[in-house]
């Protein structure tokens, strides 16, 4: 059975190298962008079962990505993953299957990696 692949997109390389560190220990292959790639051309080049995306990132914001991201993969599994709660309410964060709060503990986030992966 093929691993699944989640893409992992954050500005920040530590938050980046946890994440696939945790995926892969939790048996899935990770990939990474620091969101300065064309978003599509990710989704097409790794084929990710699922997207965490940061909503803090440069030029284009996470919310901005998770709209391009929904216009071509409306079914794409999407966790937002930021460290400001206050996002939860924009209406954009209703796109996301997901929002996760960031913490030093990655559990929650590996438990809805995992719940959305199962469906």
């Amino acid at each position: 059975m093929d691993r699944k692949t989640v893409l992992v997109i954050d500005d920040e390389a530590h938050v980046r190298m946890l994440y696939a560190e945790e995926l892969r220990a939790q048996g899935y292959d990770a990939a990474d962008s620091d969101g300065t790639e064309d978003p599509l051309e990710l989704v097409e080049k790794h084929n990710p079962a699922l997207i965490i995306l940061d909503i803090k990132l440069g030029a284009l914001s996470g919310l901005d990505l998770l709209q391009i991201i929904r216009s071509r993969h409306a079914t794409l599994p999407i966790i937002l993953c930021t460290a400001y709660d206050s996002f939860r309410i924009d209406l954009k964060s209703i796109a996301a299957d997901a929002y996760v709060v960031k913490s030093y503990d990655s559990k929650e986030l590996m438990q809805k990696v995992r719940e959305l992966l199962s469906k």
